[in-house]
């Protein structure tokens, strides 16, 4: 009773399993640190999970061999059960043993060693045979499968040549066959001895068992027995016979399964249907997936989106509650359940409690729902990083388009200080008359700007004479190297003088920085019918810029490069056109022009 005994000290002890022997070197059930399993201890770490292996099947032998004797064979089944308890692949060294476990393991202890029944013994064979050979599918490297295999076969050959021939007759061999039969088994767990495994689990004895697959094997072979003894009792044949025939049933409905499993014949197959079942056990998915895109249509904030998700979330039978975190912000909904599962995915992070331990399939639901849901949110992360670029767009849209104004307007003053500084005592008048006439118009462009600046669309277009805004243009410029020319335009026809102020401008005052490093370019600014036309002799814009001059903004030494990108913005969204013509090959022509008829004049 040395296990039990050291399984109760851990229940006292108050640490987390940790005694002078690290981690590594000492089994799970062995982690007490009173002085009375130091010894036990000890030799718990000279041991790996494969030795007591090996110690557990040749008690559960012994026991067996002794015809289950009352005296000698329960000290061999005491013996077999303690090395099971050192070898188990059920509780972690991690978790601590509750009182309901321990209880649990003293009265297996008391039922296998004082109820000594040969149906008992075939159930409990049977049982071992499943947890060990649960473990083959997750077995890493071929010493441990090997190990696995050989211990599952001498399980089964124990099984099927000494406990079910005892059942079904007391006294089944010969002396002879009965001496082959009760020790040529024990040849099967010399690979147990001779075949070392060296990986970190074989010491701690924490190989993971599929429950699935331990739940198939331990099913097959009580078939298997009950089916024998059906067999023989039915027939009165003998029991190798009995057993042929349960062979051959069993192969046959193995057969058929795996012939059912893939779709054939237009039959969606055994293997879609139960994976159709565990995708789907325990969770509405479909409903659930109609509500979230419901919340997401309705709902732009992600994180209120993300709140009304936890709460649908909540409502799912299996989930008692779900408290939720991202960069910003974190909630709950819901309440907290006895068990938790932690899912994150991305810049979000779960943690789902639910009423009982999450199996396999509703912790794939959780992961899935996860992913779904950070998809969702991210989107309307990324939703909301739009808007707002939009918006951070429209005012730097606003305040470039206004940056020109306003340096339009500080070149109209500097003209006009220009004049005032050059100007003598005779020009006094012409000088008075320049002011009046420009000073009102500059004012007025500049209260034009600063409602620009206020509003961000103005609510009415000014339309001018077309002859006052020629006149007005050229006083402002009348000092510049700048040629004009007047067609036949009849000075009452009415244009928008905000926009053609704002290009014209800007076209002028991009040729006369041109002139400051060419003198000799000649501009050229000509009224037409339908617009106004600027044109220099200096270089050609180049091709590279060309494609992408009204598109967006372009590279530029004089500034951020968007004047000509908001100009034409601004011309074609009153029925103007602003372009580059492409006729002329030695130097630049910019053409104004209208397109379309405003909607009021």
């Amino acid at each position: 009773m040395f296990a039990i005994g050291a399984m109760s000290d851990r229940l006292e002890h108050d640490g987390e399993g940790k005694s002078g022997n690290s981690a590594g070197d000492v089994h799970p059930i062995l982690t007490g640190g009173s002085p009375r399993t130091s010894a036990f201890a000890r030799m718990a770490g000279m041991l790996r999970a494969q030795h007591w292996l090996v110690l557990m099947l040749l008690g559960l032998h012994a026991a067996l061999a002794l015809d289950m004797q009352p005296g000698v064979a329960r000290g061999f089944l005491l013996f077999h059960f303690g090395c099971f308890l050192l070898w188990q692949p059920v509780f972690r060294g991690e978790r601590r043993l509750i009182w309901g476990q321990v209880l649990l393991v003293i009265g297996a202890a008391v039922v296998l060693v004082f109820v000594p029944n040969l149906w008992f013994m075939a159930l409990w064979i049977a049982l071992l045979l499943a947890l060990i050979g649960g473990q083959v599918p997750s077995d890493e490297g071929q010493g441990r499968r090997v190990i696995s295999l050989c211990a599952s076969t001498y399980l089964l050959t124990v099984l099927l040549i000494w406990v079910v021939p005892h059942l079904l007759q007391p006294a089944p061999y010969a002396n002879l066959t009965l001496t082959v039969v009760r020790y040529a088994p024990l040849m099967l767990l010399l690979p147990l001895v001779l075949i070392r495994s060296e990986s970190a689990g074989d010491r701690r004895g924490d190989s993971p068992v599929d429950l699935l697959y331990s739940a198939l094997l331990f099913f097959l072979v009580v078939v298997l027995v009950l089916g024998a003894f059906v067999i023989r009792q039915e027939s009165n044949t003998n029991y190798v016979m009995a057993l042929a025939q349960a062979l051959l049933v069993m192969a046959a409905l193995l057969f058929a399964l795996g012939w059912l499993w893939d779709p054939r014949g237009g039959f969606n197959g055994l293997g879609q249907l139960v994976s159709r079942y565990f995708l789907s056990m325990g969770t509405p998915f479909e409903q659930w997936m109609q509500r979230l895109a419901d919340i997401a249509q309705r709902e732009r904030e992600p994180d209120r989106f993300l709140e009304l998700a936890a709460q649908e979330i909540a409502h799912l039978p299996w989930i008692g509650g779900i408290d939720w975190a991202t960069v910003h912000h974190k909630g709950m909904a819901g309440h907290v359940a006895k068990y938790s599962t932690d899912c994150s995915q991305g810049q979000l992070r779960l943690n789902v409690y639910t009423r009982w331990a999450a199996t396999p399939s509703l912790v794939l639901h959780m992961r899935l729902l996860t992913r779904l849901l950070a998809d969702y949110y991210e989107a309307k992360v990324r939703e909301q990083e739009q808007r707002n670029n939009a918006y951070m767009q429209a005012i730097f849209e606003t305040g470039t388009r206004l940056a020109h104004d306003v340096k339009n307007l500080l070149q109209s003053l500097r003209s006009l200080c220009s004049a005032a500084e050059m100007s003598h005592a005779q020009d006094a008048g012409a000088l008075l008359g320049l002011v009046q006439r420009q000073l009102p118009q500059i004012t007025q462009r500049l209260q034009t700007t600063l409602d620009k600046l206020t509003h961000r669309r103005l609510e009415k277009v000014e339309w001018i004479p077309a002859g006052d805004w020629w006149n007005a243009f050229v006083q402002r410029h009348s000092r510049d190297a700048v040629q004009f020319k007047h067609g036949d335009v009849p000075v009452e026809e009415k244009i928008p003088g905000d926009l053609f102020d704002s290009v014209t401008e800007n076209l002028v005052q991009n040729a006369l920085a041109k002139q400051q490093v060419k003198p000799a370019i000649v501009i050229t600014v000509e009224l037409l019918q339908n617009g106004v036309r600027v044109t220099d002799d200096g270089d050609p814009v180049p091709e590279t810029v060309r494609r992408n001059l009204f598109q967006g903004p372009v590279k530029s030494s004089r500034g951020l490069g968007v004047g000509l990108y908001q100009a034409a913005r601004q011309a074609a969204e009153m029925g103007y056109s602003l372009r580059l013509d492409s006729t002329v090959q030695d130097g630049v022509r910019f053409v104004l022009e209208h397109i379309a008829m405003p909607e009021s004049r």
